[in-house]
């Protein structure tokens, strides 16, 4: 049996997501005795396929292409399915993020497998792969069991840690997969990001805003918590939807499933398609003056309060307790 988890990739860097996969491969490959194959897919990647024996992966195949330096969807399917097939692989695991709930679906039509997506939970059971994942916008959770042959996975952000590495070593394979022009029809041409700015899938902490902050240079106050935090700024559909901010900071079942260690809510009420995105953070503060908002139903802690006055008092605590 063999696990194939694709290591996501931006700028020749791995995103922490690659990490999780090959690391949750990894321990399901120990329980179903199995090997664990990790595929990177770039421009000039081969350098940094070595770091994912550390998580797990006993070879990696990297996948180079001039054309592959930005994400394509239809390249990007192509390879992995057709690594899939010489690779013999039962399993694909691929991180639940923007790009892996892109590809996957592509990957499964070109398998004929079946797919269990934004999974919170893998376990074994007599050599059956349980798979745990939410349902109605996050409202409940089912397992599942994928009956196809060849079965695919997308694990949710944050869910499956990867840990540190081990410093182990993995056989590095260089593979060429033809590729046409009518492989590259859809194509990402150029991604912008702030300077500086934290990913709020990838951050330890975050800071989300509502509607509640009643007008968009409100956002001030939560960019100023957000950095005696050292934390992301996130915010509500309501939000991004108005313009105040931009879809990449957007938290939710159609922004970005996250699950920090500490996520603050400030001012957002906690509609289901909120909830859906940040409920399996470690630890969620919620500040809203109103105290029957469904938010503090999943709140480890709650403050009912003015957002205006709780949170200048809690960033100033915050900058004393740092000592600036």
């Amino acid at each position: 049996m063999k696990i194939l988890a694709f290591a996501e990739q931006r700028n020749s860097q791995f995103k922490k997501v690659a990490f999780e996969a090959v690391k949750a491969a990894r321990t399901l490959a120990d329980k179903l005795n199995a090997d664990v194959v990790a595929v990177v897919i770039g421009n000039s990647v081969a350098s940094i396929a070595g770091q994912l024996g550390g998580y797990g992966a006993t070879k990696v195949i990297v996948a180079e292409d001039p054309r592959l330096e930005f994400y394509s969807t239809t390249a990007y399917a192509k390879i992995i399915a057709e690594i899939a097939k010489q690779e013999s692989a039962d399993i694909i695991f691929l991180p639940a993020s923007s790009m892996g709930k892109d590809v996957a679906p592509r990957i499964a039509v070109k398998l004929n497998a079946g797919i269990a997506s934004d999974c919170t939970a893998l376990t074994v059971d007599g050599g059956t792969i349980k798979a745990t994942r939410p349902v109605y916008a996050g409202k409940g959770m089912i397992d599942v069991n994928i009956k196809t042959s060849i079965k695919i996975f997308t694990l949710r952000p944050n869910v499956f840690t990867a840990g540190n590495s081990n410093g182990a070593s993995a056989s590095i394979e260089n593979k060429k997969v033809e590729l046409s022009d009518a492989d590259f029809i859809v194509s990402v041409k150029e991604v912008k990001t702030a300077s500086g700015k934290k990913d709020v899938s990838e951050a330890d902490i975050i800071v989300s805003g509502g509607r509640g902050l009643k007008a968009p240079e409100n956002f001030k106050m939560i960019e100023d918590l957000a950095a005696s935090l050292g934390a992301a700024v996130g915010a509500s559909r309501a939000v991004v939807d108005a313009g105040w901010r931009p879809h990449d900071e957007q938290v939710g079942q159609t922004g970005k499933t996250v699950s920090p260690t500490l996520y603050v809510a400030v001012a957002i009420s906690g509609a289901v398609q909120h909830l859906a995105g940040m409920s399996s953070s470690k630890y969620i503060v919620a500040i809203n003056k109103d105290k029957d908002a469904p938010i503090f139903s999943v709140a480890d802690y709650g403050i009912v309060g003015d957002a205006f006055e709780v949170v200048p008092a809690l960033t100033a605590e915050v900058t004393k307790l740092h000592g600036k």
